[in-house]
């Protein structure tokens, strides 16, 4: 390998680290989101949604370590930091008090944000060669599409 290729190496993987540093905060943010609506949400569906937010915020705990670890395995550092997480993701914390159903619109929205920041990761992994990050955010992609079709079909 010539340097030249190392170079570009070595610059992918600081920009796939920091583009999986961002699906690490969202997902952080969006599994805190679902374990608050577990904890609060009353109402005529209960049972069922709440079981459905610890299914949510189970998955996302798994993924943040799946990121993490990837993120790692890349050199870079999984950056854990809330603070920090906060400032990095565009999903925003709900304030106060929420219905049952703006529980259900703002997880779906976060679900919705994940998939496509984990569809712009992936891509910029395909476009360095790094199909393994790439199969990490197709899978994570699938998930929260998944959960975000769950949570659509609330709301018919």
């Amino acid at each position: 390998m010539t340097f030249a290729a190392e170079k570009l190496e070595i610059t992918g993987q600081v920009e796939i680290c920091a583009v999986l540093n961002t699906a690490l905060a969202e997902t952080t943010v969006a599994t805190m989101m679902a374990q608050n609506f577990h904890w609060n949400v009353t109402g005529m569906n209960f049972a069922s949604l709440h079981q459905h937010f610890q299914e949510v915020y189970e998955d996302h705990f798994a993924g943040q370590d799946d990121l993490a670890e990837r993120i790692k395995a890349l050199g870079g550092h999984a950056d854990g930091n809330l603070a920090r997480m906060l400032e990095r993701s565009s999903i925003a914390e709900p304030q106060g008090t929420s219905t049952p159903v703006d529980m259900i619109a703002a997880l779906l929205s976060a679900e919705e944000t994940l998939a496509a920041t984990l569809k712009t990761s992936g891509a910029l992994a395909a476009d360095h060669g790094d199909t393994l990050t790439e199969d990490l955010c197709i899978a994570r992609g699938q998930t929260h599409e998944k959960f975000a079709w769950m949570l659509r079909a609330h709301l018919r």
